[in-house]
């Protein structure tokens, strides 16, 4: 059984079970995990102390956006919310309208049908229903939500120890398959300025002149750090995107998204993962099966 010894400043999965169900609710019923995530900041009114706390053994993962994907997780085994293959979460016909939910309750559904799959396998105690919640969603033997899956820490892990200029071709092959042409490197191991250029064609038609700069991090960058890439572009430069292997602080997404300066897009380290097992480079898809005990004893 998996214990805490830090105490986190975040609020846990299951303080955040109802808050993620309400920030859907005034997204209009739909939502991606920076957007959920986002709203329940607002709501929530967290400091950017607990917003950029990083998640104890993840260089790409704050604390919170950890004890989000917790969140979800219970909230769709209770059939309150589904997501789709794009990472689109929405909530089920039955609880568009605003239902008031117990978190303790929909912790404790998930844990009592995992204590019951696991009758078959060895003796157990008997869940206590009045508080089966310890604070550690692992030892519920809950599925790992996709974000957190342990195959992408490993490739976290596997990040950090590249050689510099591997993760800058590995770099410039992710944004090949983006769709960016005229991939270029314009520098070794980079100091703060940009470290590679291309083009992005939208819809066969409008091209732009992207500059890149990849930042392999422990840790989270800083607005300084933004600062000193929109500070690098030269006026030929139309887009500017700043991919880390880490993550962002809450001051450096506002610095990138400044009405009054130059917009810069920003890859994180859980984005940056996304799109290596989206295009499928350096990794391969693995199939398992979950297996349904219960059927196999009453069939």
């Amino acid at each position: 059984m998996m214990s805490r010894n830090k105490k986190i400043l975040s609020p846990t999965y299951t303080e955040l079970i109802v808050p993620t169900y309400q920030a859907l609710i005034k997204l209009g019923g739909s939502g991606t995990n920076n957007e959920i995530c986002e709203q329940v900041i607002k709501d929530l009114q967290l400091s950017d102390e607990v917003v950029d706390e990083s998640h104890l053994g993840s260089e790409s993962q704050t604390e919170l956006e950890y004890q989000l994907a917790w969140a979800r997780t219970y909230l769709k085994n209770f059939g309150v919310i589904i997501n789709s293959a794009r990472s689109v979460w929405s909530i089920t016909p039955d609880y568009t309208t605003g239902v008031e939910l117990d978190a303790r309750e929909i912790v404790s559904y998930t844990a009592n049908r995992n204590a019951e799959r696991r009758k078959g396998r060895r003796k157990i105690e008997e869940v206590n229903c009045e508080n089966p919640d310890d604070g550690i969603a692992e030892n519920d033997e809950t599925e790992y939500p996709d974000e957190i899956k342990p195959w992408r820490q490993r490739l976290a892990e596997v990040l950090q120890n590249m050689d510099p200029y591997g993760f800058e071709r590995l770099t410039q092959r992710v944004l090949r398959e983006c769709g960016f042409t005229q991939v270029e490197v314009t520098k070794k191991s980079g100091d703060g300025g940009i470290d590679g250029t291309g083009k992005l064609k939208i819809n066969g038609i409008f091209s732009f002149n992207v500059a890149f700069q990849c930042k392999r991090y422990k840790g989270a960058v800083g607005a300084s750090d933004i600062r000193d890439f929109r500070g690098s572009l030269t006026t030929d430069i139309e887009k500017g995107v700043f991919i880390t292997t880490g993550v962002f602080t809450r001051a450096a997404k506002e610095e990138a998204s400044n009405p009054g300066k130059q917009q810069i897009d920003l890859i994180d380290g859980e984005e940056f993962i996304n799109k290596i097992a989206q295009y499928g480079i350096g990794v391969r898809e693995v199939i398992t099966y979950e297996i349904d005990e219960e059927f196999f004893e009453k069939i």
